[in-house]
Protein backbone atom coordinates (compact mmCIF):
# COMPACT_ATOMS: atom_id res chain seq x y z
CA UNK A 1 0.00 0.00 0.00
CA UNK A 2 1.50 3.54 -0.82
CA UNK A 3 0.27 6.16 1.65
CA UNK A 4 0.31 9.89 0.42
CA UNK A 5 0.31 12.93 3.25
CA UNK A 6 -3.14 14.61 3.39
CA UNK A 7 -3.03 18.06 3.68
CA UNK A 8 -5.55 20.14 5.48
CA UNK A 9 -8.54 21.42 3.13
CA UNK A 10 -8.34 24.75 4.43
CA UNK A 11 -3.94 24.75 4.20
CA UNK A 12 -3.28 27.79 1.85
CA UNK A 13 -1.02 27.01 -1.13
CA UNK A 14 2.57 26.82 -1.20
CA UNK A 15 4.42 29.46 -3.00
CA UNK A 16 7.74 28.99 -4.09
CA UNK A 17 10.20 31.16 -1.78
CA UNK A 18 12.35 34.37 -3.54
CA UNK A 19 15.22 35.83 -2.22
CA UNK A 20 14.93 37.88 0.79
CA UNK A 21 14.38 41.75 -0.88
CA UNK A 22 14.99 44.71 0.87
CA UNK A 23 12.14 47.07 0.60
CA UNK A 24 12.46 50.94 0.64
CA UNK A 25 10.18 53.86 1.02
CA UNK A 26 9.32 54.45 -2.44
CA UNK A 27 8.29 51.07 -3.65
CA UNK A 28 11.35 50.04 -4.77
CA UNK A 29 12.70 46.83 -4.09
CA UNK A 30 16.67 45.30 -4.38
CA UNK A 31 18.29 42.45 -3.15
CA UNK A 32 20.37 41.98 -0.67
CA UNK A 33 23.42 40.89 -1.84
CA UNK A 34 23.08 43.91 -4.90
CA UNK A 35 22.83 46.38 -1.71
CA UNK A 36 26.45 44.72 0.36
CA UNK A 37 28.37 44.74 -2.80
CA UNK A 38 26.96 48.78 -3.29
CA UNK A 39 27.93 49.02 0.22
CA UNK A 40 31.10 47.75 0.05
CA UNK A 41 32.21 49.78 -3.31
CA UNK A 42 31.13 52.66 -1.12
CA UNK A 43 33.11 51.95 1.97
CA UNK A 44 36.51 51.39 -0.34
CA UNK A 45 35.85 54.34 -2.14
CA UNK A 46 35.42 56.38 1.47
CA UNK A 47 38.35 54.94 2.92
CA UNK A 48 40.48 55.53 -0.90
CA UNK A 49 39.40 59.58 -0.38
CA UNK A 50 39.64 59.82 3.17
CA UNK A 51 43.17 57.78 3.89
CA UNK A 52 44.81 60.54 2.60
CA UNK A 53 43.48 63.04 5.14
CA UNK A 54 43.81 61.04 7.71
CA UNK A 55 47.63 61.17 7.02
CA UNK A 56 47.49 64.71 6.54
CA UNK A 57 46.14 65.36 9.81
CA UNK A 58 48.44 63.43 11.69
CA UNK A 59 51.33 64.29 9.94
CA UNK A 60 50.83 68.09 10.64
CA UNK A 61 51.09 67.19 14.58
CA UNK A 62 54.50 65.66 13.69
CA UNK A 63 57.88 67.69 13.92
CA UNK A 64 60.45 67.65 11.16
CA UNK A 65 62.68 64.71 12.35
CA UNK A 66 59.29 62.64 13.75
CA UNK A 67 57.51 63.10 9.95
CA UNK A 68 60.24 60.65 8.38
CA UNK A 69 61.48 58.85 11.47
CA UNK A 70 58.23 57.38 12.80
CA UNK A 71 55.67 55.56 10.43
CA UNK A 72 53.44 57.43 8.66
CA UNK A 73 49.85 56.84 10.71
CA UNK A 74 51.59 56.56 13.93
CA UNK A 75 51.00 59.34 16.44
CA UNK A 76 53.61 61.25 17.82
CA UNK A 77 54.71 64.55 19.68
CA UNK A 78 51.58 66.90 19.08
CA UNK A 79 52.98 69.85 17.60
CA UNK A 80 49.90 71.22 15.41
CA UNK A 81 50.12 74.39 17.49
CA UNK A 82 53.90 74.97 17.16
CA UNK A 83 53.69 74.23 13.58
CA UNK A 84 50.77 76.60 12.48
CA UNK A 85 52.65 79.22 14.60
CA UNK A 86 55.75 78.48 12.73
CA UNK A 87 53.25 78.62 8.96
CA UNK A 88 52.40 82.15 10.27
CA UNK A 89 55.44 83.60 10.83
CA UNK A 90 57.74 81.86 7.81
CA UNK A 91 58.49 84.60 5.13
CA UNK A 92 56.20 87.42 6.60
CA UNK A 93 53.51 85.20 6.47
CA UNK A 94 53.37 84.98 2.76
CA UNK A 95 50.62 81.77 3.50
CA UNK A 96 48.45 83.87 4.50
CA UNK A 97 48.75 86.36 1.64
CA UNK A 98 48.44 83.14 -0.79
CA UNK A 99 45.44 82.35 1.02
CA UNK A 100 43.58 85.52 0.61
CA UNK A 101 44.75 85.33 -3.38
CA UNK A 102 42.94 81.99 -3.00
CA UNK A 103 39.54 83.38 -1.48
CA UNK A 104 39.68 86.44 -4.01
CA UNK A 105 40.30 84.19 -6.90
CA UNK A 106 38.05 81.70 -6.07
CA UNK A 107 35.09 83.12 -4.30
CA UNK A 108 34.79 86.66 -6.55
CA UNK A 109 35.81 84.14 -9.82
CA UNK A 110 33.29 81.57 -8.95
CA UNK A 111 30.38 84.22 -8.45
CA UNK A 112 30.88 85.74 -11.90
CA UNK A 113 31.65 82.49 -13.52
CA UNK A 114 28.22 81.71 -12.29
CA UNK A 115 26.30 84.68 -13.44
CA UNK A 116 27.68 84.01 -16.52
CA UNK A 117 27.10 80.50 -17.12
CA UNK A 118 23.56 81.29 -15.99
CA UNK A 119 23.16 83.86 -18.39
CA UNK A 120 24.13 82.22 -21.23
CA UNK A 121 22.39 78.59 -20.17
CA UNK A 122 19.17 80.23 -19.58
CA UNK A 123 19.40 82.60 -22.72
CA UNK A 124 20.09 78.98 -24.94
CA UNK A 125 17.28 77.28 -23.22
CA UNK A 126 14.32 80.33 -23.63
CA UNK A 127 14.83 81.87 -26.62
CA UNK A 128 14.98 80.51 -30.19
CA UNK A 129 17.44 82.21 -32.71
CA UNK A 130 19.58 80.83 -35.87
CA UNK A 131 22.38 79.12 -34.87
CA UNK A 132 21.28 77.95 -31.20
CA UNK A 133 22.13 74.37 -32.15
CA UNK A 134 25.08 75.10 -33.49
CA UNK A 135 26.29 76.84 -30.66
CA UNK A 136 25.20 73.92 -28.51
CA UNK A 137 27.19 71.88 -30.36
CA UNK A 138 30.44 73.49 -29.84
CA UNK A 139 29.73 74.10 -26.05
CA UNK A 140 29.39 70.51 -26.06
CA UNK A 141 32.28 69.62 -27.94
CA UNK A 142 34.52 72.67 -25.77
CA UNK A 143 34.20 70.34 -23.08
CA UNK A 144 36.32 67.59 -24.75
CA UNK A 145 39.08 69.82 -24.89
CA UNK A 146 41.40 69.48 -21.62
CA UNK A 147 42.61 72.71 -19.57
CA UNK A 148 46.08 72.23 -20.03
CA UNK A 149 45.93 72.27 -23.77
CA UNK A 150 44.54 76.07 -23.75
CA UNK A 151 46.73 77.18 -20.82
CA UNK A 152 49.16 78.01 -22.94
CA UNK A 153 47.48 79.99 -25.71
CA UNK A 154 45.41 81.91 -23.10
CA UNK A 155 48.88 82.66 -21.59
CA UNK A 156 49.71 84.08 -24.61
CA UNK A 157 46.45 86.00 -24.70
CA UNK A 158 46.65 87.26 -21.61
CA UNK A 159 50.27 88.68 -22.30
CA UNK A 160 49.28 90.51 -25.25
CA UNK A 161 46.26 92.28 -23.46
CA UNK A 162 49.12 93.17 -20.47
CA UNK A 163 47.20 91.19 -18.00
CA UNK A 164 49.93 89.02 -16.79
CA UNK A 165 50.90 89.08 -13.35
CA UNK A 166 47.46 91.03 -12.35
CA UNK A 167 44.23 89.61 -10.82
CA UNK A 168 42.44 90.40 -14.02
CA UNK A 169 44.36 87.98 -15.38
CA UNK A 170 43.34 85.48 -13.17
CA UNK A 171 39.82 86.14 -12.87
CA UNK A 172 39.03 86.64 -16.88
CA UNK A 173 39.84 83.63 -17.97
CA UNK A 174 37.78 82.07 -15.09
CA UNK A 175 34.79 83.55 -16.48
CA UNK A 176 34.48 80.65 -19.86
CA UNK A 177 32.87 77.75 -18.03
CA UNK A 178 31.49 75.76 -20.66
CA UNK A 179 30.79 72.77 -18.36
CA UNK A 180 28.72 75.17 -16.07
CA UNK A 181 26.54 76.77 -19.09
CA UNK A 182 25.83 73.24 -20.15
CA UNK A 183 24.31 72.70 -16.57
CA UNK A 184 22.77 76.12 -16.45
CA UNK A 185 21.03 75.30 -19.57
CA UNK A 186 19.77 72.27 -18.71
CA UNK A 187 18.96 73.74 -15.29
CA UNK A 188 16.78 76.35 -16.88
CA UNK A 189 15.28 74.06 -18.90
CA UNK A 190 13.68 71.80 -16.38
CA UNK A 191 12.78 74.72 -13.59
CA UNK A 192 12.00 77.84 -15.68
CA UNK A 193 8.09 77.14 -17.62
CA UNK A 194 7.38 79.48 -20.99
CA UNK A 195 4.13 80.40 -19.19
CA UNK A 196 5.87 82.32 -16.94
CA UNK A 197 8.11 84.21 -18.71
CA UNK A 198 5.28 85.11 -21.30
CA UNK A 199 3.13 85.85 -18.22
CA UNK A 200 6.16 88.23 -17.07
CA UNK A 201 6.50 89.24 -20.88
CA UNK A 202 2.38 90.70 -20.93
CA UNK A 203 3.04 92.20 -17.94
CA UNK A 204 5.30 94.28 -19.08
CA UNK A 205 8.86 93.06 -17.60
CA UNK A 206 11.67 93.69 -19.37
CA UNK A 207 13.94 90.53 -20.95
CA UNK A 208 16.79 91.24 -17.75
CA UNK A 209 14.39 91.62 -15.63
CA UNK A 210 12.31 88.49 -16.26
CA UNK A 211 16.36 86.61 -15.99
CA UNK A 212 16.80 88.19 -12.42
CA UNK A 213 13.73 87.93 -10.84
CA UNK A 214 12.06 84.75 -12.27
CA UNK A 215 15.22 82.65 -13.86
CA UNK A 216 18.04 83.02 -11.89
CA UNK A 217 15.47 82.46 -8.29
CA UNK A 218 14.13 79.04 -10.56
CA UNK A 219 17.25 77.92 -11.11
CA UNK A 220 18.85 79.24 -7.53
CA UNK A 221 19.47 75.04 -6.43
CA UNK A 222 21.36 74.31 -9.92
CA UNK A 223 23.56 77.77 -9.79
CA UNK A 224 24.82 76.41 -6.55
CA UNK A 225 25.69 73.23 -7.92
CA UNK A 226 27.48 74.99 -11.02
CA UNK A 227 29.10 77.51 -8.42
CA UNK A 228 30.52 75.01 -5.82
CA UNK A 229 32.22 73.15 -9.37
CA UNK A 230 33.76 76.80 -10.26
CA UNK A 231 35.11 77.14 -6.61
CA UNK A 232 36.58 74.13 -6.31
CA UNK A 233 38.00 74.11 -10.00
CA UNK A 234 39.83 77.90 -8.94
CA UNK A 235 40.72 76.92 -5.58
CA UNK A 236 42.60 73.66 -7.24
CA UNK A 237 43.85 75.63 -10.13
CA UNK A 238 47.57 75.41 -10.52
CA UNK A 239 48.92 75.38 -14.64
CA UNK A 240 47.32 78.76 -15.55
CA UNK A 241 48.74 80.82 -12.17
CA UNK A 242 51.89 78.94 -13.01
CA UNK A 243 52.41 80.56 -16.21
CA UNK A 244 50.19 83.92 -15.36
CA UNK A 245 51.56 84.72 -12.03
CA UNK A 246 55.60 85.64 -11.08
CA UNK A 247 55.11 87.69 -8.06
CA UNK A 248 54.82 85.79 -5.32
CA UNK A 249 52.67 88.27 -3.90
CA UNK A 250 49.79 87.58 -6.55
CA UNK A 251 50.39 83.38 -6.32
CA UNK A 252 47.46 81.06 -4.61
CA UNK A 253 48.04 78.16 -2.37
CA UNK A 254 48.56 75.56 -4.98
CA UNK A 255 51.30 77.10 -6.53
CA UNK A 256 52.74 78.67 -3.46
CA UNK A 257 52.47 75.35 -1.45
CA UNK A 258 54.56 73.56 -4.30
CA UNK A 259 57.44 75.79 -4.73
CA UNK A 260 57.78 74.83 -0.90
CA UNK A 261 57.75 71.48 -1.54
CA UNK A 262 60.42 71.67 -4.36
CA UNK A 263 62.15 74.10 -2.24
CA UNK A 264 62.43 71.42 0.84
CA UNK A 265 64.30 69.74 -0.95
CA UNK A 266 67.23 72.20 0.45
CA UNK A 267 65.57 73.23 3.66
CA UNK A 268 64.38 70.63 4.68
CA UNK A 269 61.97 72.61 7.67
CA UNK A 270 60.28 73.80 4.51
CA UNK A 271 58.30 69.91 4.48
CA UNK A 272 56.61 69.95 7.94
CA UNK A 273 55.55 73.42 6.78
CA UNK A 274 54.19 72.09 3.36
CA UNK A 275 52.25 69.12 5.08
CA UNK A 276 50.60 72.03 7.55
CA UNK A 277 49.48 74.20 4.79
CA UNK A 278 47.81 71.56 2.92
CA UNK A 279 46.13 70.47 5.65
CA UNK A 280 44.85 74.60 6.66
CA UNK A 281 44.03 74.57 2.61
CA UNK A 282 41.41 72.31 2.73
CA UNK A 283 39.35 73.27 5.54
CA UNK A 284 37.71 75.91 3.54
CA UNK A 285 36.16 73.23 0.76
CA UNK A 286 34.89 71.32 3.20
CA UNK A 287 33.31 74.08 5.35
CA UNK A 288 31.75 75.28 2.02
CA UNK A 289 30.85 71.73 0.65
CA UNK A 290 29.50 71.13 4.15
CA UNK A 291 27.43 74.35 4.26
CA UNK A 292 25.79 74.12 1.23
CA UNK A 293 24.94 70.67 1.07
CA UNK A 294 21.07 70.74 1.21
CA UNK A 295 21.47 73.09 -2.05
CA UNK A 296 23.80 71.06 -4.25
CA UNK A 297 22.27 67.37 -3.33
CA UNK A 298 18.75 68.68 -4.91
CA UNK A 299 20.68 70.94 -7.60
CA UNK A 300 22.58 67.56 -8.83
CA UNK A 301 18.75 65.88 -9.38
CA UNK A 302 16.76 68.87 -10.71
CA UNK A 303 18.41 68.92 -14.28
CA UNK A 304 17.28 65.23 -14.63
CA UNK A 305 13.64 65.98 -14.08
CA UNK A 306 11.77 68.18 -17.22
CA UNK A 307 9.24 70.29 -15.82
Amino acid sequence: MVFTEQLPLNAPPTKPTAPRRTAFRDGDRVSRGWMTVVTVVMVIAAAYFLIPVLWLVIASTKSTGQLFSTPGFALADFRLFENLAALSTYDGGIFWRWGLNTIIYSVIGSAFTTLVCAATGYALAVYRFRGRQTLLAVILASMLIPGTVIAQPTYVLLVSLGLNNTYWGMLLPALVYPFGVLLCYIYAQSSVPMELVEAARLDGAGEFRIFASLGMRLMANGLVTVLLFAFLGSWNSYILPLLVLTDQELMPLTVGLTGWSQSSISIPGLQILTVVGSLVSVIPIAIVFVSLQRFWQSGLTAGGIRG
